[in-house]
């Protein structure tokens, strides 16, 4: 499935509509939860017919198209599966109980409720919010594709407009010539990674760039009155200020990414559960503003359309083996030198990373990823207890290539 995206032009009632229209779904979704909350046991089935009884007792969800509140009972639904799944894998931690949506973003439609125009620069919603004709802006080639392909229209407001994306159903996987070459990646706060060839990429820190613009508009908003439209103005600037740099961090492991997939056959990372990582206070604002989650989506993503290996592997004493000898030499997070008795000295970053490419090439097929394994988000550290990284399994240590 491939996802292009269009920032849309319309009128303020449109963009009016268009809110309306994602409440209604998210009204519709929260509506399912809250049904088979009341009625364990209920599955799919029955909320869809809970989604019929809804739009035969209520006016407002009549009006928006019968595939776009399908789509919003299948959101509820996933989230009700995926807690289920959870806990029938006995994943430690919290297993994710479905929750109501208070703010939600996004509308989808299936196949009907929408007809886009000949030369593809429009589309017309045809339900009955009143969303209408909207111009589409955007420099992807859609007359190229069959509408037959197109299987969801979704509507997206973010904070510097609305966008509508076209999931398409084609296929995206590419040849291409053997690298003939293997690398083990090891990403870190002081560089974004050191490779097992020792070379480093270094970390941009976009956040940490932006942080003084961000405490400046920040301030702009703490100083506006509750309710009034200048407040108003004064979030949006921030959430958009918010949006820019979450797109510089996507688009820079979007880079390195396809880079990396490009000039090898088999790439080798640490399996990392961000989310457990991200507990240590002293550093969640660094880690996640490395943005690992997000290259390493792209590197399985960029794997499986290219046909290259991806694999993760298990971080356990990747930083105190010896890449040499394989002794142990302990080390605390402030030592940055590998240096074993063996002679052996080495950056720690790249004593790692050679040590991830020697434990993945041990292993068989493309295993860790988050399109295979629902949990690579971070539920639970993959690090052992007794490792030597114990802070790091307790305290320390995923944006779709899409929406």
């Amino acid at each position: 499935m491939n996802v292009l995206e269009f920032k849309v032009k319309g009128k303020k009632t449109q963009y009016a509509a268009i809110d309306e229209a994602i409440r209604t779904g998210q009204f519709v979704r929260n509506k399912c939860i809250r049904y088979w909350m009341d009625n364990k046991g209920v599955g799919q089935k029955d909320l869809y017919r809970h989604n019929t009884w809804l739009r035969a007792e209520y006016a407002f969800v009549k009006d928006l198209n019968s595939h776009a509140c399908q789509a919003s009972v299948e959101r509820a639904y996933s989230s009700i599966a995926r807690f289920y799944d959870k806990c029938k894998k006995q994943v430690p931690g919290k297993k994710g109980y479905p929750k109501f949506k208070k703010f939600s973003r996004s509308v989808e439609y299936k196949t009907s409720g929408w007809k886009l125009s000949g030369d593809a620069k429009s589309i017309n919603f045809l339900d009955k919010k009143g969303i209408g004709k909207l111009k589409l802006k955007g420099t992807w080639e859609l007359w190229r594709y069959d509408l037959k392909l197109i299987k969801r229209v979704r509507l997206v407001r973010r904070a510097d407009g609305y966008y509508v994306q076209f999931c398409i159903k084609i296929d995206t996987k590419e040849s291409l010539e053997p690298a003939h070459t293997n690398v083990g990646l090891d990403v870190g706060l002081k560089e974004f990674y050191t490779d097992s060839k020792g070379g480093v990429e270094p970390n941009p820190r976009f956040y940490r760039k932006g942080e003084k613009k961000l405490k400046f508009y920040q301030r702009r908003v703490s100083r506006k009155k509750k309710g009034s439209s200048n407040r108003k103005k004064a979030i949006n600037r921030l959430g958009r200020t918010h949006l820019k740099i979450s797109r510089q961090r996507e688009e820079h492991a979007k880079r390195l990414a396809r880079c990396v997939i490009h000039s090898n056959d088999v790439v080798a990372y640490e399996d990392l559960r961000v989310k457990n990582l991200v507990k240590n206070h002293c550093l969640a604002k660094s880690i996640n503003d490395a943005g690992w989650y997000q290259f390493r989506k792209w590197l399985e993503y960029f794997g499986q359309k290219f046909g290259k290996q991806t694999i993760a592997v298990n971080p356990a004493y990747t930083s105190q083996n010896c890449s040499s000898c394989g002794e142990v030499v302990k080390k605390s997070l402030s030592t940055r030198t590998h240096s074993c008795s063996c002679g052996c000295v080495l950056d720690r970053d790249h004593n790692a990373a050679i040590n991830i490419l020697k434990r993945a090439l041990g292993t068989v097929g493309h295993t860790g990823t988050w399109i295979v394994d629902p949990n690579a988000l971070g539920e639970d550290a993959s690090t052992l207890s007794d490792s030597g990284l114990k802070e790091q399994a307790t305290s320390l240590i995923k944006e779709s290539p899409f929406l």
